[in-house]
């Protein structure tokens, strides 16, 4: 037996609990390599499935009782660092507030297949006040059901490799290249699609100066200022839940649904409260396929406005479209 299979034999148990640990708490290094290969090697039996299952369980609920923990006492501020150290930092926070707002606590029974929505399920759980019994039973019922898919993934790979003499032994030779091969291309994919996604931001990215500047010049001029989009999750209005001057309220849902609001003919700008403009330039690139081609995300949001000192207002709802209001007087007549 080579000596990184006979080591990871060894010490299977240590090596599962540390791998998963490290990656439920926030570090991208995939686990679904590591699943894999366990559960390859419990059918030549030298790794008991069960006592895999057991370990990647105690791991899970660890780490995800840290971040329940730490997300109820800190809320939005412990999302945006996980965000942060997440390669799916795109699909992060306001994928999960969605899923949370719609399904509650059914979402931790799949979070964990979602790259992004496992990193943020268990703080946004806690954030939203969730009691930790409900959330302790939902999140050890996703954990199994995914370190159940994977462990017997592995187990089906490894009885056909059986059948197989001399595939097996091919197999236990080069297992240690198939498994760094994974673990490399799980990151690899996960590193060049944020990358692709970062240069589409900066692309399009406003700074705060540049925002002011133009609201500032509208002003003087008694010109339109540009038509502002608050993309925040009503969980992010809890610290603060003033607006940028003018700014309206469209929940990245809502805007398909919406886009009859907003204006072809000036400027729109976007901000929400995720790191590198996650949503903002996701919904930028919606919009633009909608046909709204003057939208550009605002540098580091709300926060980023916030900081300079800029002004906030509190938020006025707008009056209705006179379209809703002719409809409504329609249908009552």
């Amino acid at each position: 037996m080579p000596i990184a299979l006979a080591f990871f034999v060894q010490y299977a148990y240590v090596i599962l609990f540390l791998w998963v640990l490290v990656e439920q708490l926030g570090i991208p290094i995939p686990s679904i390599p590591v699943l894999l290969t366990a559960g390859t090697l419990s059918a030549t039996h030298k790794v008991h499935a069960s006592y895999a299952l057991l370990v990647v369980l105690a791991a899970c609920m660890l780490a995800d009782s840290v971040w329940y923990m730490l997300g109820r006492r800190y809320g939005g501020s412990i999302l945006r660092l996980l965000c942060r150290l997440s390669l799916e930092a795109s699909t992060c926070v306001a994928k999960t507030e969605g899923y949370f707002t719609r399904r509650g606590p059914v979402t931790l029974l799949f979070a964990k297949f979602v790259p992004g929505l496992s990193t943020v399920s268990a703080p946004i759980a806690g954030q939203t006040g969730m009691p930790y019994g409900r959330f302790f039973l939902y999140d050890l019922a996703g954990s199994i059901i995914w370190a159940e898919a994977y462990l017997l993934a592995g187990r089906f790979f490894g009885d056909l490799a059986q059948k197989s003499a001399p595939f097996f032994h091919m197999l236990s030779h080069f297992a240690f290249a198939l498994f760094v091969i994974m673990v490399l291309g799980f990151m690899g994919y996960r590193v060049f699609k944020q990358r692709r996604f970062l240069i589409q931001v900066r692309a399009m990215v406003l700074q705060p100066t540049e925002l002011k500047e133009m609201m500032d010049t509208a002003e003087a001029a008694g010109n339109i200022a540009p038509f502002i989009i608050d993309l925040r999750h009503p969980l992010d209005y809890l610290p603060d839940p003033r607006v940028l001057p003018g700014a309206i309220r469209i929940g990245p849902n809502e805007i398909a649904k919406r886009q009859g609001e907003i204006p072809r003919d000036r400027d729109v700008i976007l901000y929400c409260t995720c790191p590198n403009e996650e949503t903002s330039a996701k919904v930028a690139l919606q919009l633009q396929k909608l046909g709204v081609h003057r939208v550009r995300p605002l540098h580091e949001g709300f926060d980023g406005w916030k900081y300079l000192g800029y002004p906030l207002e509190d938020y006025v709802e707008p009056a209705p479209l006179v379209s809703t209001v002719t409809s409504k007087l329609v249908s009552a007549i």
